[in-house]
């Protein structure tokens, strides 16, 4: 998470310790399919300070946290809602956030790791899944709806952060060695387009006795600088077209300022944990593969710590001027993107809506605005809240309502809802939907059955000469069979009728393909009967 360095205070610090080195193969995951908006066709890179996809098209990147996975659960929260996981990212594409920054923890990564806090009703295509596997079949969703993921090493262990990238039980070689299994792991995949290397390096030690992470002094042991290269560019060893994206810390220096000893030499200018950039202009993080450099500041309100700039009487107009001193310039002198990898607030105190607002016109408005991943999705961010309220379902809009402008929707992501429907009445086909010229062809599978319920998958193919756009198909259960959640369409229920009608991301079924709807349902497991698309039966 988050946490701020009080100007010449100590802080509470989230504790931190150990994981081991993880050596995996890569796995087969489905590549994003090549986007034409939103997030760009292809992988990304730099071109001063923007981002471009492979046809050299301006990308801006608004996304959203999703955390868990960097927890004692080993995997996103909120799995254990009444809202599945699809659910969830349907709602977050919907929304307009195209990219999902995901924190996890060395711990989930080691061979054995167990992810916890599952609903297996809920999600049952998740049980017996390891926190990696999870994992996949998270990126593989989010890129079918064209939404990016950038991977972020949030804690050494599931114990807490850590001022420096390694820590007593967690070495600078197992940090790297499992970054370069992430690497290769999603070597083939354009959803996964980089690195953020770890999470708030910060001060630790008062000054002169500073043991925290610095920027620029030069000590190998503690610059963060120097750290931020090794490690980007032995995941760029591996993966060339990845980004790598790298915070800054919280005072220059790595230690604490001691205001009490009257001694101005010792005290600094410090910022939020992982949010001062000030030396990077100084001191660039230098890599060996041109373009791929993101800078990744973190800001936060008042609801995560009370800074003494949010008592300024000219607030929040002396704000842009901090902004431009900690980060901002990297950006306006044309050094390097930012990619404001988290910031978020309660909205609990009037300051705070003032410092969103403000905040959100200071990065910019439409596609070359700066990039920005929110703070969180997760209701139970206990400093911030979340997007989501606490039934992880519907949105908290005071929110929504101030980052909506700046946001802009996966290819693809920004078209009908698609929640996870729990609702009855289906949708009247639209009369100007065209049938399937020359037929269609529907197979069932059943995943799972348990006590009062089933997960099923029903496949239909377009086998007409003619795309149907949108696309819509139906089917019947026995009485008593209801549907619990749907996927890969918007599922309702009206009767013994289900519909599934093409989400907003994919209305378009092209003559010879297939859509597969997944669904969990309650009552006795039963196949779908008298199923048709778009009113021809199949």
């Amino acid at each position: 998470m988050h946490r701020p360095t009080a100007l010449g205070g100590a802080l509470a610090a989230l504790a931190t310790a150990a994981a081991g080195v993880l050596v995996a193969a890569a796995v087969s995951t489905t590549p994003a399919a090549a986007a034409t908006a939103g997030t760009g066709t292809g992988y990304l890179h730099t071109s001063g300070n923007k981002i471009v996809d492979s046809t050299g098209a301006t990308v801006r990147l608004t996304g959203i946290n999703w955390f868990g996975m960097e927890t004692d659960n080993k995997t996103f929260h909120g799995l254990w809602s009444s809202n599945p996981w699809r659910g969830q990212l349907d709602t977050m594409a919907r929304l307009g956030y195209n990219t999902l920054r995901i924190p996890y923890s060395n711990d989930a990564l080691k061979p054995g790791a167990t992810a916890t806090g599952i609903n297996d009703f809920v999600n049952p295509d998740l049980v017996g899944l390891s926190p990696l596997q999870i994992l996949d079949k998270v990126i593989d969703y989010a890129g079918g709806k064209g939404m990016r993921v950038i991977l972020d090493r949030h804690r050494p262990t599931s114990a807490g952060q850590s001022p420096l990238w390694y820590t007593s039980t967690v070495s600078e070689a197992t940090w790297i060695a499992d970054w370069k299994m992430l690497a290769q792991r999603y070597a083939n995949n354009p959803t996964v387009i980089g690195a953020d290397l770890h999470n708030e390096p910060h001060a630790e030690g008062t000054n002169p006795a500073a043991t925290g992470a610095c920027w620029g002094c030069g000590d190998t042991a503690r610059d963060w600088r120097l750290a931020a290269e090794r490690a980007g560019n032995a995941i760029l060893g591996v993966q060339p077209n990845w980004l790598i994206f790298v915070e800054g810390v919280s005072c220059p220096s790595g230690g604490l300022s001691n205001v009490w000893d009257n001694d101005p030499s010792n005290d600094e200018d410090c910022g939020w944990w992982g949010g001062n950039l000030s030396k990077a202009g100084q001191f660039p993080v230098r890599l060996n593969v041109a373009n791929r450099l993101v800078y990744s500041p973190h800001e936060y309100a008042t609801s995560v710590y009370h800074q003494a700039w949010f008592d300024d009487p000219t607030y929040p107009a002396n704000m842009p001027a901090i902004w431009d001193r900690y980060w901002g310039y990297l950006h306006k002198q044309n050094i390097a993107p930012i990619m404001m990898g988290e910031f978020g607030t309660t909205l609990q105190d009037p300051k705070d809506k003032v410092w969103l607002q403000n905040l959100m016109a200071y990065t910019g408005t439409g596609v070359t605005g700066m990039s920005f991943t929110y703070w969180s999705w997760n209701p139970n961010s206990g400093d911030t809240g979340g997007i989501a309220n606490d039934d992880w379902t519907t949105i908290n809009q005071a929110k929504q309502d101030i980052l909506q402008p700046y946001l802009i929707p996966p290819t693809g992501g920004g078209g009908n809802p698609t929640p996870t429907p729990t609702g009855t009445g289906s949708p009247s086909p639209s009369p100007t939907t065209p049938a399937p010229s020359g037929g269609c062809t529907a197979t069932y599978k059943q995943v799972n059955a348990w006590q009062g319920g089933f997960q099923g998958e029903l496949t239909v193919k377009n086998t007409g000469t003619a795309a149907l756009n949108p696309w819509s198909a139906t089917w019947t259960w026995p009485s008593g069979v209801t549907l619990a959640s749907g996927w890969n369409a918007t599922v309702t229920q009206s009767g013994t009728t289900v519909t599934a009608a093409a989400p907003g991301w994919a209305a378009s079924l092209a003559p010879g393909a297939s859509v597969t709807v997944g669904f969990t349902a309650n009552g006795t497991a039963a196949a779908p009967g008298a199923v048709k698309l778009n009113g021809t039966a199949c």
